[in-house]
């Protein structure tokens, strides 16, 4: 079912072309891998395994590690009415509503599809914003579950988190290392190991890429369909500078996941490390959203409302 967030055609063509690249990468890493390691069996049984636990369980494995929990209506009243009236707005279904119990101001969503999916928010967020900058975090949101980019992250990442992965087995496993390593396996390992090592490189450059946009097409839609960019901008600017304040080693667990989140755990504005990171920079985010306030002929002014 189509929704009525405004669709995103340059968002849909890189997700595409992300896709596309990651798959050629990943074939050629499987057959390096089966190449090196002599044994396509085990080779396609573990990384098929491997893919169809992350794209089915994601949700689940996201929820677990923020310590999310599914909340009912009766519990959390309001934030289920705005979640039922954007997606009334949006002609989408409704996503599993859920809240972690963290003070960090943050959100996320995630899921295979519109049907399962799953938009979460921590406790931190519901106490520090108003009625008008949560609609348009959730609004933000609920846009990436309609464009399916979360989906999209969630495979493309895949190839990432396998390849680092096996970095870390060959550092610790037994089958490479110990006394008994001869010339050859000694060689294999090292092979496995610059494969996989360029494969991440590769596929972490691809994904924060593809990240950085899909951040400010999910502001684009969520701005247009609530018609209030203002909130959406004061929520950012609002979030972004509790989460400065948040001590590092506090950050440490969540940073993980900044790919999902609404705002990344950063604690920082980023440098020239921007090119490595998962989200637009805040002035980019609110710089758009003031076009679009000019656009829709908004009076209040970006990142002052609420």
């Amino acid at each position: 079912m189509q929704s009525r967030f405004r669709s995103d055609r340059r968002l849909t063509v890189r997700m595409g072309l992300t896709l596309f690249l990651l798959g050629l990468l990943y074939v050629g890493f499987i057959a390096a891998l089966i190449t090196l390691l002599k044994s396509w069996v085990l080779v396609v049984v573990l990384v098929g395994a491997m893919f169809v636990a992350q794209f089915w369980f994601s949700d689940r494995i996201a929820m677990f590690a923020m310590h999310g929990r599914v909340v009912e209506r009766e519990e959390y009243p309001e934030l289920h009415a705005v979640v039922d009236r954007l997606c009334a707005i949006a002609d989408m279904p409704k996503p599993v509503v859920a809240v972690s119990e963290m003070d960090m101001p943050n959100a996320f969503a995630t899921g295979r599809n519109p049907d399962h999916a799953v938009v979460c928010v921590t406790t931190g967020l519901l106490r520090r914003l108003e009625p008008a900058e949560l609609e348009g975090v959730l609004a933000h949101e609920l846009s990436h579950v309609a464009h399916k980019d979360v989906a999209v992250i969630t495979v493309a990442s895949f190839l990432g988190v396998l390849a680092g992965l096996i970095v870390r087995f060959a550092f610790y496993s037994q089958v490479f290392g110990g006394g008994r390593r001869d010339q050859n396996t000694a060689a294999v390992f090292a092979a496995v190991l610059g494969v996989s090592a360029a494969v991440y490189a590769i596929s972490f450059l691809l994904i924060r890429a593809l990240s950085r946009y899909r951040e400010l097409a999910a502001d684009r839609a969520a701005a247009h369909l609530t018609g209030q960019p203002s909130a959406l901008a004061s929520a950012l600017t609002k979030v972004s500078g509790d989460i400065a304040r948040i001590p590092t080693k506090d950050l440490r667990t969540a940073q993980a996941f900044n790919a999902f989140y609404f705002t990344p755990a950063t604690g920082k504005e980023p440098g020239i490390e921007r090119f490595f990171s998962t989200h637009p920079t805040l002035e980019q985010r609110l710089e758009q959203l003031g076009r679009i306030s000019a656009e829709l002929g908004e009076a209040a002014t970006p990142g002052k409302a609420g």
